[in-house]
């Protein structure tokens, strides 16, 4: 049985290492291509307002009445000619959101924009199926698009539209910064995670030619690559990763702009972000159930780099039901295997300890001094980081387990709050798994003090902080579930857009200083 159980132990162990050795490998590529990700900007000339071309911006909203306002305010400021372009709100909204929406684009007609206000009452595809709905009356031959909770920089149409000189670009994907990155903990995590992403994930394919994702916000499409791949398609959760790898296979290539900033607001409630987290992760198993075959292949006509570090990129949820073997797998290999000597505690506890810590350390490290920002700071929420992947790993093995046995389902929007906290609320189901797992890893942080097992007790330690945290925080926010009003709209827009305006500025060391702190204002 110990030795059954350790072939267990040390595969699951030997899996989740290797996803954490590709992080360490993308923060080389980001190294090793450093000068080809800084002279990207260089690849975008600046033309004059008469050789424009006509560019669509798409609003696809829901239920957004908390920042629907502060949207359309943002996109009224873009530094572009009025008559190249186009504003499009797609709306699938059931709520007063309709009356707001409908009431903002006539004021925008009266000041000069070709905008459009289109409202769908069956909601089919979703978000793709608004998208797709709204190309019918696209003028653009270029598609910017932008959910409810983001800020558009007046500058952002302006900084990209030079790539599509370039008729194989099919996509730019501009960088997401955070409007309330400092509101609690939980959004300082948050934003660390999309900073890894984006700083450190897109910056290291595009610098090695390597295939990435249009984020499905905070980007440009080239409207004849949508079409050429097969257009918008509701059967996954994330039609944006579906659609960047079609169009990718079809030969279109994208650009990833990390020097211009498209500031969001990060979900401040834990139902959201689980909400949001869900849809992300079953949504990415789809597209690798749809797409991952293809795309491996030796017939996809991409190269064995481009193939390897595409299973990486679909793949990378699937740590999360490792993630809970191991905490259950723990217990048992604590119970039957005695630390007796250093050697033994060197082939159980040291790689239970270093191979999470190596690479999320380097990996988070970068995505903050690319930006300017302390690595200090990245170093100190590690543990919090830890501890909420982990307290996540549950509800998200469900999703993977739902991706794996069906495509599409309901796209569930992430609540916004806006102006107005409470205004909408994400629903959670009771957190059973969380609880049960917090007893077992604490069991398995007690027993590895009693089993002598040094080294794993402040990490699975962190597991079982993560599991109850996540718990308590559920069963918290079940209990206290009020109604709110709807607040007015926002008044500091106008001082969002000028700290997304000046966007990033250059640092000492040639690397990318970000407006974060600013924008959270």
């Amino acid at each position: 049985m110990s030795i059954i159980l350790c072939v267990m132990y040390f595969s699951v162990l030997a899996v989740l290492s290797a996803y954490g050795l590709h992080r360490a490998h993308l923060v080389y590529l980001c190294w090793k291509n450093r000068r080809v990700i800084e002279r990207v900007p260089e690849l975008a000339p600046r033309r004059a307002d008469a050789e424009l071309p006509m560019v669509t911006i798409q609003l696809p909203i829901f239920n957004e009445s908390t920042v629907v306002v502060r949207l359309l305010e943002s996109v009224a400021k873009m530094d572009y000619p009025k008559n190249r372009l186009q504003l499009q709100v797609l709306d699938d909204s059931t709520d007063e959101t309709v009356a707001i929406a409908r009431d903002e684009v006539e004021k925008l007609r009266k000041r000069g924009f070709d905008a459009e206000y289109v409202h769908r009452v069956d909601r089919v595809g979703y978000k793709a199926g608004a998208l797709d709905n709204g190309l019918k009356t696209a003028k653009g031959d270029l598609i910017a698009i932008f959910d409810a909770d983001f800020v558009c920089s007046p500058d952002f149409v302006r900084a990209i539209v030079g790539h599509f000189e370039d008729p194989k670009i099919g996509c730019v994907q501009a960088r997401w910064a955070h409007l309330n990155r400092d509101a609690s903990l939980l959004t300082k995590i948050q934003a660390l995670m999309l900073d890894g992403h984006h700083m450190v994930e897109n910056r290291a394919r595009f610098g090695a030619g390597l295939l990435f994702n249009f984020s499905g916000t905070g980007g440009m499409w080239r409207r004849v690559a949508i079409a050429d791949a097969g257009g918008w398609q509701h059967d996954t959760l994330t039609e944006d990763l579906d659609l960047s790898y079609r169009a990718q296979l079809r030969g279109w290539r994208f650009i990833y702009r990390p020097d211009v900033v498209s500031p969001a607001e990060l979900p401040e409630d834990i139902a959201a972000l689980r909400a949001q987290q869900h849809r992300w992760a079953k949504g990415t198993v789809q597209t690798a159930r749809k797409l991952l075959g293809r795309v491996v292949s030796k017939d996809s006509g991409l190269t064995l780099s481009q193939r390897l570090e595409a299973l990486f990129h679909m793949t990378p949820h699937f740590a999360y039901p490792l993630m809970v073997m191991l905490s259950l797998l723990l217990l048992p290999i604590l119970l039957t295997v005695e630390a007796t000597n250093w050697k033994i505690m060197l082939l159980i506890d040291l790689p239970m300890c270093m191979a999470p810590v190596g690479s999320l350390a380097s990996f988070y490290m970068l995505a903050e001094a690319s930006q300017g920002r302390s690595r200090l700071g990245a170093i100190k929420l590690l543990p919090a980081l830890i501890a909420l992947g982990a307290g996540l790993a549950p509800h998200l093995t469900l999703a993977v387990n739902d991706g794996l046995r069906s495509g599409g389902g309901e796209f569930v929007r992430t609540p916004k709050h806006g102006n107005s906290r409470g205004r909408y609320k994400a629903m959670s189901s009771l957190p059973l798994g969380e609880l049960g797992l917090a007893l077992v890893s604490a069991t398995s942080a007690v027993m590895s003090l009693v089993m002598g097992h040094w080294f794993v007790f402040p990490f699975v330690s962190l597991f079982t902080l993560g599991y109850a945290h996540i718990a308590i925080l559920v069963i918290t926010d079940h209990l206290g579930r009020k109604p709110a009003p709807v607040a007015a709209p926002s008044e500091e827009v106008d001082e969002a857009l000028d700290m997304a305006h000046s966007g990033i500025r250059p640092s000492n060391k040639g690397t990318l200083a970000s407006t974060d702190e600013e924008l959270a204002a």
